[in-house]
């Protein structure tokens, strides 16, 4: 788990700022860590952040991300099943005509 965590550090971070003192290294290393425990969600813990999970303060987070993602996804069904094209609605309407007579 930590080799994933050093990676995230390295390539989303790290190799993205001029490294040019160890000072710098050092404050860049310390603002991914705060952020990475405070502010970054995390799948393992279910969507609440590292903080979270070791202080227990989002205790009932789980369940409002999946009352959300439920409310998201039926948002988007009945928008996609609102929206129609001409093809659509030709294809509703019967089927289309023969060009040529039988």
């Amino acid at each position: 788990m930590i080799e994933a965590f050093w990676r995230s550090l390295k390539h989303q971070w790290l190799y993205l700022n001029s490294l040019d003192s160890i000072e710098r290294l050092r404050s860049l290393v310390k603002f991914f860590v705060e952020e990475h425990n405070t502010q970054m969600p995390h799948s393992a813990f279910a969507g609440q952040t590292p903080d979270e999970m070791y202080l227990g303060t989002a205790v009932d987070l789980p369940a409002q991300l999946a009352a959300a993602r439920s409310k998201a996804r039926a948002e988007r069904l009945a928008a996609n099943r609102a929206m129609t094209c001409d093809q659509c609605s030709a294809q509703q309407a019967g089927p289309p005509e023969s060009p040529i007579p039988p």
